[in-house]
């Protein structure tokens, strides 16, 4: 069965951007993106690099970890704002809304009904595992069904901001094994971690 990889950058404090949620990565962003960071995604996830991205670095590799994207509405908005319809032509790109309409021009397919519900349904379906892009509200809703956390986790603090999960998150502790870290010259973090279901014992 497929597993859904909640991958996200976050920060030491564990917040994913500012706030107001805008992109931390933009014109007027904060986030440090150094080029050893570049180098390993490039090397070992070329498929969550964004289009724009992928057409400036020359990349068309499919990667092989992730076929399918999963992002909420203010997430894609992002997207939408700097004018990129869809972000990730490459993968199957489902978003998350009761308001959002199609895209004219994008593959991108709206979701408007139980995102846990329909992920269990994609984790039923043959292909490569399922990339949860965020952001925190999906990421809330989709607690029970995330079998993996892949943290890029940034050198750096913000203070507040919005944080991996929802405030509305319900309350409910889940055990995690790390199973791959990886230390950047830079002082960036790649830590993977696989969930422990009942009665699954730490290896």
């Amino acid at each position: 069965m497929r597993q859904l990889t909640y991958c996200i950058a976050s920060s030491i404090d564990g917040f994913i951007t500012a706030p107001d949620g805008g992109d931390p990565t933009g014109p007027e962003g904060f986030w440090p993106i150094p080029a050893d960071y570049i180098e390993h995604l490039v090397a070992h996830y070329p498929e969550i690099l964004p289009v724009v991205a992928r057409e400036a670095l020359g990349i068309t590799a499919e990667g092989t970890r992730f076929d399918t994207a999963l992002e909420g509405r203010k997430t894609f908005q992002i997207g939408l704002d700097a004018g990129v319809p869809d972000a990730y032509p490459h993968l199957r790109h489902l978003v998350f809304s009761r308001t959002l309409k199609q895209t004219p021009g994008s593959a991108v397919e709206i979701v408007a009904g139980d995102p846990v519900a329909r992920v269990r349904e994609l984790k039923r379906e043959d292909g490569k595992d399922i990339w949860l892009v965020g952001g925190s509200e999906l990421a809330g809703a989709l607690y029970s069904e995330i079998d993996e956390l892949l943290i890029k986790l940034a050198p750096l603090t913000l203070g507040s901001g919005m944080p991996l999960f929802s405030p509305r998150t319900p309350f409910a502790p889940a055990h995690f094994t790390l199973t791959d870290s990886v230390v950047l010259g830079s002082g960036s973090l790649f830590l993977t971690y696989r969930r422990r279901r009942d009665g699954e014992q730490e290896s």
